[in-house]
């Protein structure tokens, strides 16, 4: 499947194929539901998205991996600078032997990808070195700015529109950071053994929770009903940021449509499955069922053929109604 995805992107260069392929198995490895919606698209896009995913993979192992006998936070600052500054050569057409680089500049070549994205992005890397918690939502909002945001405006090139891609834009970095918090969300206990908070500290507060309730309570494997509470509203804000998203998804070229979507309704099935384990998301990871994950990418391929057979016809307007995008919900 890998070389019939590197041929149809026109990727002949052997050190590039071995390159992409390289982003693919991270995707196929790490992101399992990313990687699944990523099957829904035209085969000749979907090296792109893997190099995408990849090298933001690549970054983030920088940063959270302890790596052979530990890391110290100036081995980590050290490991991501040389990534950003191999990044940087690479976007301007020089050659690196690390291979995300390799295909993510390749990939921001072809689809003319701007690179303050990329830039926006290692500069929410390194902050994750150094910075613990969030005061607010709009504090967090900066940070996944350039950790979530970035990655839906860096894949609206390669998935197209049927608008401008500004009007896009919104709704895909909605979606890019309704997907971040869904991950937050989930990951809160692993997250906290790593010395972190991603859930604002001010909306933890409201409901008298605090690093230390979350600590104790991860050691100890109680749960309290504050906690319960401050996940519920953190679930509600994050269900309000796929609301933002969701009028993108008609804005999209049909023939992504599907992909997007099934993305789209996956990442928010974990809402619900941590809904339904009783938010507790300190002492076990929530996920969605096989038979759910299924179901959906199933649903999507119906989709997918839909959508081509609909790209190989004419498109005959009625008379005097102009030609909107039809509105998908999920």
């Amino acid at each position: 499947m890998t070389a019939r995805e590197l041929d149809a992107a026109g990727i002949t260069d052997p050190l590039l194929r071995d390159a992409y392929a390289h982003c693919r198995r991270l995707n196929a490895r790490h992101g399992r539901t990313y990687f699944l919606a990523t099957r829904l698209l035209p085969v000749e896009r979907r090296p792109a998205v893997h190099a995408l995913y990849g090298f933001a993979r690549r970054a983030d192992d920088l940063v959270d991996e302890p790596g052979p006998g530990g890391r110290t936070t100036a081995d980590r600052a050290r490991a991501l600078g040389a990534l950003q500054r191999c990044l940087e050569e690479g976007l301007r057409g020089g050659k690196t032997a690390e291979p995300v680089v390799r295909a993510v500049a390749h990939t921001a070549a072809v689809y003319r990808i701007d690179h303050r994205h990329f830039a926006d992005f290692m500069a929410s890397m390194r902050s994750d070195l150094t910075v613990t918690d969030y005061p607010t939502y709009e504090d967090l909002r900066r940070y996944v700015h350039g950790s979530a945001a970035v990655m839906g405006l860096e894949m609206l090139p390669v998935l197209g529109t049927v608008v401008p891609q500004e009007e896009a834009a919104p709704h895909a970095a909605a979606l890019g950071i309704a997907f971040q918090l869904t991950n937050f969300l989930r990951d809160v206990g692993e997250d906290l053994d790593r010395g972190r908070i991603y859930l604002p500290a001010d909306l933890l507060a409201a409901h008298g929770v605090d690093r230390a309730l979350l600590r104790w309570s991860r050691d100890t494997g109680h749960r309290d009903p504050r906690i319960t509470a401050a996940m519920t509203a953190a679930a509600e804000l994050t269900r309000g940021v796929y609301c933002e998203a969701a009028p993108g998804l008609a804005l999209l070229d049909p023939v992504s449509r599907p992909c997007i979507r099934t993305a789209f309704v996956l990442y928010r099935a974990i809402l619900d499955a941590v809904r339904d384990d009783g938010y507790a998301v300190l002492h076990r990871r929530s996920v969605v069922s096989r038979r759910r994950r299924a179901a959906t990418a199933a649903g999507g391929l119906i989709r997918v053929a839909a959508a081509r057979i609909a790209a190989r016809r004419p498109a005959v307007p009625r008379a005097g109604v102009p030609h909107r995008p039809q509105e998908e919900t999920s």
